[in-house]
């Protein structure tokens, strides 16, 4: 199984949490998403991927991008240690909270918007602080509420979930940007759990290979 990732990559940062939580041995292949342009756009690279995004998942001759359907992938392929639940209507329940934080709010804050709005629209650091920070305020404030209703230790009760391997990449943003989580104390703590978790740790991002400190 290979990997192919970039260690600040969010999404990326979801599948190695899934891997590791489940026990998968795999080859981290890098995509450096800022050298030289971007490693992405390599022709070796947008044969695995035409999208010119990271992750991409390899496994013998199956290949897949999309982080999301990768992680349901490798619960469908790899069902130890499950990361959706049995019933229809509470797996429902964990795709929603991870689209909440990887449809609607990741996008607008990836690495190619960031650089659209520096390098076209000639965005400054501190507008472009600000636009990170109300879209992640904005996601964390519904995802907040919304798990008044659905966690216990983590996102969805007392097991560990996909919206976990969601939620925790995107913390990790929030506070690169200096987004304040005061406001949000069941992200916080469902953080703090998550962080103690071997496959939390051995996924984040400075652990990597590629990882530029």
């Amino acid at each position: 199984m290979k990997l192919y990732g970039y260690w600040r990559s969010s999404a990326a940062y979801r599948v190695r949490i899934a891997c590791h939580h489940k026990g998968l041995a795999f080859e981290n292949i890098s995509v450096n998403l800022v050298n030289a342009g971007g490693e992405q756009f390599l022709p070796g690279y947008t044969v695995l991927n035409p999208n010119k995004l990271v992750p991409t998942l390899v496994d013998g001759d199956r290949i897949l991008n999309q982080s999301l359907a990768i992680i349901e992938y490798l619960d469908d392929a790899y069902p130890d240690k499950p990361l959706l639940p049995e019933r229809a209507f509470d797996r429902a329940q964990v795709r929603a909270l991870s689209q909440n934080i990887a449809v609607d709010c990741h996008p607008l804050n990836n690495l190619r918007v960031l650089k659209y709005l520096s390098n076209e629209l000639k965005v400054d650091d501190a507008a472009k602080a600000k636009w990170y920070s109300h879209w992640i305020e904005q996601a964390f404030a519904g995802l907040e509420l919304q798990l008044q209703h659905t966690s216990g230790l983590y996102c969805f009760g007392d097991q560990i979930t996909m919206a976990d391997l969601c939620l925790i990449p995107q913390v990790y943003n929030a506070e690169r940007f200096n987004v304040s989580l005061q406001q949000y104390p069941l992200i916080r703590g469902i953080t703090e759990r998550c962080r103690t978790l071997p496959a939390f740790g051995l996924a984040q991002p400075e652990l990597q290979p590629d990882a530029v400190l």
